[in-house]
């Protein structure tokens, strides 16, 4: 049985979404990104967001907002792409990594251990669509001595008082902690849509935006949206419609901008994303889940709780007692059956230009076990019930095999 990874959802509504903004002339940025924008805002119960060409340019944008630049500070988990990383590099600034707790997101003690006078800001990773701890991170970066520590500088880090909280919400769609959707509970937070994501516009992302009392959050999109097209006082779309050609380059701006086109096929996906498409994700999960309950080996994936739940975008499976080595044997047995899997993710300080500037995977002793024993199993909505039982079974017969 062939089942690939991770195959994006596109049937007859995401196809007559993109036909239609094709033949309506108009497909760079325009209605259906602005329509996508506010469908995402209010999903996310947040005031307003902004649509970009990828999740990585919408950190960089969110973080350049913020004033960070050469010599700053910015708190990452060491368990995360490396985008999360490079948005920060990119910019000037120094990643400063964290190590992992149980359940692959940053730990909010390990972040308190980090924290500096060129501390400018926090990025927590919602790892698989589980939330992080958002609360005790809340708490830490408004707790006195934390503020006291915090060095503004200009307008903006003046007008907030403390670190910025800028969640890497790439894989968190839909994924609400404490009764709330995850994305609500930073100052802003950044969706990927990449090919691979639970919504997709095949390549983009969305910057939302949710600063606290005092910030005109409209305003920020303004800015955002103005620097993320090149720092231009009239778009395209505008000076369509009927408005004066004139226009003026009032900042050194970035082009970051999601094109219409590309808009279209995650708006007709946004449209059944909450009553269609997460509910199937969270049927395959629970597949898993009956499949592995009897498998002492299996350390399932956290999904949910009473007031917690996760967008199910990865089911990431981590096997007990089993060496990196192992685990990778596992994985090509499975492979040689078909059955497409992943691992997520290499922790920042295995790679090379992360080695290369001294980062140490002796320093994330848990980030280092969660992933030495995860595979990332195929999780969408054409998966079927057969298929997740082939894998389970796939799983266990070759990690039996590897381990005898």
């Amino acid at each position: 049985m062939k089942i690939p990874f991770s195959p994006p959802y596109i049937d007859d509504d995401v196809v007559n979404e993109v036909v239609s903004s094709l033949k309506s002339g108009w497909i760079t940025t325009g209605p259906r990104v602005k329509e996508l924008e506010s469908f995402i805002a209010k999903s996310s119960e947040v005031p307003t967001a902004l649509g970009v060409n990828s999740a990585t340019s919408g950190l960089m944008l969110a973080l350049h907002w913020f004033g960070i630049s050469r010599g700053d500070e910015v708190i990452i988990p060491a368990y995360t792409y490396a985008a999360t990383a490079l948005s920060v590099l990119h910019i000037g600034a120094i990643p400063v990594m964290v190590d992992s707790g149980d359940n692959f997101n940053m730990d909010p003690a390990a972040v308190k251990a980090k924290i500096t006078s060129k501390t400018k800001a926090i990025i927590p990773v919602d790892i698989g669509g589980w939330p992080c701890d958002y609360a005790s991170i809340k708490e830490l970066v408004e707790s006195p001595d934390v503020k006291s520590l915090f060095q503004a500088k200009g307008e903006v880090q003046e007008q907030l008082g403390r670190m910025l909280i800028l969640a890497d919400a790439a894989h968190s769609i839909g994924a609400s902690y404490q009764n709330r959707p995850a994305a609500s509970w930073s100052d802003l937070a950044v969706y990927s849509l990449h090919a691979v994501k639970n919504v997709t516009s095949a390549e983009g992302g969305m910057i939302l935006i949710n600063m606290p009392s005092g910030f005109d959050n409209d305003e920020v999109y303004r800015t955002l949206r103005l620097w993320s097209l090149n720092g231009q006082t009239k778009d395209a779309f505008t000076k369509t419609q009927g408005s004066s050609w004139r226009y003026d380059i009032v900042y050194p701006g970035f082009k970051m901008n999601m094109p219409d086109v590309l808009a279209a096929i995650a708006l007709a996906q946004m449209r059944k994303y909450k009553d269609q498409l997460m509910p199937e994700r969270k049927r395959v999960y629970e597949r898993y889940k009956i499949g592995f309950e009897n498998w002492d080996l299996a350390q399932y994936p956290l999904a949910q709780t009473a007031d917690s739940e996760s967008s199910y975008h990865l089911y990431a499976l981590r096997i007990k007692g089993i060496t990196e080595e192992q685990r990778d044997k596992i994985i090509d047995a499975v492979m040689a059956e078909g059955v497409s899997v992943n691992v997520h993710f290499q922790p920042l300080p295995l790679l090379s230009v992360f080695k290369e500037k001294g980062y140490d995977i002796a320093d994330y002793p848990s980030a280092f076990d969660s992933y030495s024993r995860e595979i990332s199993l195929p999780i969408y909505p054409q998966l079927s019930d057969e298929q997740a039982d082939f894998i389970v079974e796939t799983i266990i017969t070759k990690t039996q095999a590897v381990l005898k």
